[in-house]
């Protein structure tokens, strides 16, 4: 009879295997039975208690181990995945989901992270043509969508197409509300970092972040203009003026000069934290500063100041933002319709009309749509009717942007819709994605504020 007592386990390792040493210990002495058979029940159990406290111990400790379940598996080797085999997984996946989710509909790939849908829908009977692009950064890290005005300076007008020319554009659609007289952007605009307008009655703009997310928030403005010995507020930048008692800030984006100072107001000029000049008109904006125009009583605070210095700042929402656009009203929150016309202070605008709304699903997906109005084979949505297509199609947030003869939606040198007018009306503003190479992405996002 040779009973079985444990030894020792090593600690070290052979190759990939184990190594449990157990000690043969012969009995030289005869027992009786009896005792016999308790000696072998003990040494069983023994060897039984034994490997399973050693094979749950190698479980836990050593990492070719895994558990899954009530299962173990060998995991000969680490999984580490480049950037570049990340993003490929994502654009499977999402290859995969889309192909699903527009099954049936006519689609195209204008870029990869990209499609193009075209769709038919009919409420009451009435159809309506809608056209869908849905962008999936994480699935190509060369994409850019950002805001793009039609000129360096903001009176100025153009149509899609060429906006979307400058900068060889996959995609364009038309942005936010502008003044038609003039085409300077009523709302918040920021590109690039750079404020170039701020916002209409705190409506609700889309934020484009720099870690590749998106938000949507009421685009509220706080703008303080700094001197040693004073401190005054601005009401917006860049912006018509909508009460005499409203202080505004123009840059040189704005133009070459001013509007006039309200009655009994005053304007001034301000570069390199220099007060440059002052009158009670209108003055010349300086090239790479800005001016002030407002209420004497409140700009005259200013004068004698040699250090002035302005800050500009939205919401905490806003606070990863390299580019902001306005639009309104809302028409998905929180993954529910839900659409604030009269809280936004617009008119007439819920009627069956040519829209273009944008929005963003739980993955940081964008969706685009633009839908045709005013015709016999597409009569158009309402704002309702727009925030429940926005819904279906998973936005998380959406919010409608300028509408009617401005809903144009450009996909690789081609106009997708019909717009009321051939190619849609010139327009101040659009959003466009762009395919971009690395370096020049890291460049645009090192950018500094040129306020």
């Amino acid at each position: 009879m040779f009973p079985l007592k444990l030894a020792f386990i090593s600690p070290h390792f052979e190759g990939e295997t184990i190594a449990i040493r157990l000690k043969l210990v012969p009995r030289l002495q005869l027992l009786p039975r009896g005792k016999d058979i308790i000696s072998v029940l003990l040494a069983i159990l023994g060897i039984t208690i034994t490997s399973g406290v050693c094979y749950m111990t190698l479980c836990q400790a050593h990492p070719i181990f895994a558990s899954e379940g009530q299962h173990f598996s060998l995991i000969t080797k680490a999984e580490f995945l480049t950037a570049a085999q990340i993003e490929e997984k994502e654009y499977e996946a999402w290859l995969n989901r889309t192909n699903i989710k527009y099954k049936g509909l006519i689609t195209s790939r204008p870029a990869k992270g990209i499609i193009h849908v075209k769709t038919k829908r009919w409420i009451n009977g009435k159809p309506i043509k809608v056209n869908i692009v849905e962008i999936n950064p994480k699935a190509n890290s060369k994409l850019q969508i950002k805001p793009k005005t039609a000129s360096t300076i903001l009176n100025k007008k153009a149509n899609i197409r060429n906006i979307a020319k400058e900068e060889n554009s996959i995609i364009a659609i038309n942005g936010g509300y502008f003044k038609p007289q003039t085409g300077v952007p009523l709302g918040a605009l920021m590109i690039d970092k750079n404020v170039l307008t701020g916002p209409i009655y705190n409506r609700v703009a889309l934020g484009i972040n720099n870690d590749g997310t998106f938000s949507m928030d009421k685009s509220d403005i706080n703008i303080e203009i700094k001197g040693k010995k004073a401190q005054i507020k601005a009401d917006n930048i860049n912006q018509p003026r909508m009460l005499s008692t409203y202080t505004i800030v123009y840059t040189e984006k704005w133009g070459k000069m001013t509007p006039p100072a309200p009655k009994y107001g005053m304007s001034i000029a301000i570069k390199d934290s220099t007060i440059l000049n002052y009158n009670y008109g209108s003055i010349e904006i300086p090239k790479g500063g800005f001016a002030i125009v407002g209420p004497k009583q409140n700009i005259e605070k200013l004068l004698g100041d040699k250090k002035i210095k302005m800050d500009i700042n939205f919401p905490e929402s806003f606070n990863k933002s390299e580019h902001i656009i306005a639009g309104g009203p809302y028409l998905v929150k929180n993954g529910q319709m839900y659409v604030d016309i009269k809280e936004q202070k617009f008119g007439a605008i819920n009627g069956k009309n040519p829209r273009t709304a944008i929005g963003y699903t739980k993955n940081n997906e964008i969706i685009i749509i633009t839908i045709d109005g005013r015709e016999e084979t597409s009569v158009g949505m309402t704002l309702w009717e727009t925030s429940k297509l926005m819904k279906d199609l998973g936005c998380e947030f959406a919010m409608n942007l300028d509408g009617g003869g401005s809903s144009v939606m450009y996909v690789n040198g081609k106009i997708e819709n019909s717009p009321p007018y051939k190619e849609g009306i010139a327009i101040s503003n659009a959003i466009v994605v762009n395919e971009i190479n690395q370096e020049t992405k890291i460049v645009a996002n090192n950018k500094d504020a040129d306020i």
